[in-house]
Order: structure tokens, then C-alpha cells, then sequence
């Protein structure tokens, strides 16, 4: 694999889905969960999709259980809960692991393309964050502590580079 268009996801409403569908664009993909002390940042990563996403920007939300069961719903309840308390509109995808033996392929790509604190490959949490160019390639990893607005700059850069 040499970019991120390269791996096939499965939707929130279980399509497979290429990411190939999102070539030409910046994605920021955040694993996300409802019950973390960082859930309130979907009103941040939903109010950057809708500023940028005229300009080629999406935001894909990875749910993910692996971090105190604070994702313990299925897909459906997980829609259902973006959609009423965040009013998210952006993609949304299956659940994924995101570390250990049955990580996401799309997952273990990220990790090796940014590594962490400490060059450590490992998701130390949920909302941890991957900016991708409109070539495909990863160009930023950031914790789950980075706020959306605190990415702004970084995408704009991105996004004044491909016009």
C-alpha cells in the first residue's frame, strides 16, 4: 500500500467503501468514541468539515472500543448517537481495532506512516488524529488532547496547496 487510497472500509451502514472514493481530497481520520472525555470534539472536527469541506476536505470517523469500553454501542446506536447530540454529518465507518493482533489494515497504515509520542506506533487513545494530503499520504499525526481548531492551520496550508 503506498497511500491511503489504497484500502477498502466498511461504512457505518456496512457498504464497503474505497477510500479511493476521497482521492483528491484532505481527510483528517480520528478513531472516535461516545463516552471519552473527548467525545465533545465532534462540534469541533463536525464544524471543520463544514467549513472546509467545499474545498476538498473530509472528516472520517473510525468508532473504536478498544479504550475502556467508552464505544460500546453497535453501529446503529453510534449513528444514531453522532447524529442527535452532534448533529455530525461527516463520514462515518465501522467500528475498527485500532492496536493489537486484529487491527484495521487502514489503521496499521497510519501508525507506520506517523508514529506517535516516542516514535510509538500504538493508539494511546480515542480521538487520536491522522491529516492526510490530497496525494494520499499522511502528513500529520495528532494526539487526542489536539482540539479540531488547533488543526485548522495545518489543513489550510493543505487546502491552499491544492489549488
Amino acid at each position: 500500500m503506498t497511500d491511503i487510497y489504497d484500502f477498502q472500509v466498511k461504512t457505518i451502514d456496512g457498504q464497503t467503501q474505497p477510500l479511493a472514493e476521497y482521492r483528491g481530497q484532505a481527510l483528517l481520520v480520528v478513531n472516535v468514541a461516545s463516552h471519552c472525555g473527548f467525545t465533545p470534539q465532534y462540534t469541533g472536527l463536525e464544524a471543520l468539515y463544514r467549513r472546509h469541506r467545499d474545498q476538498g476536505f473530509a472528516v472520517l470517523g473510525f468508532p473504536c472500543d478498544q479504550f475502556l469500553n467508552q464505544e460500546p454501542g453497535d453501529e446503529s446506536e453510534i449513528k444514531n448517537f453522532c447524529s442527535l447530540k452532534y448533529d455530525v454529518t461527516f463520514p462515518l465507518f465501522a467500528k475498527v481495532k485500532v492496536n493489537g493482533g486484529n487491527t484495521a489494515p487502514l489503521y496499521d497504515y497510519l501508525k507506520s506512516a506517523r508514529r506517535g509520542l516516542f516514535w510509538t506506533r500504538s493508539i494511546k487513545w480515542n480521538f487520536t488524529k491522522f491529516l492526510i494530503d490530497r496525494a494520499g499520504h499522511v502528513v500529520r499525526r495528532y494526539s487526542p488532547r489536539a482540539k479540531p481548531e488547533q488543526i485548522e492551520q495545518d489543513l489550510a496550508k493543505l487546502l491552499a496547496d491544492g489549488d
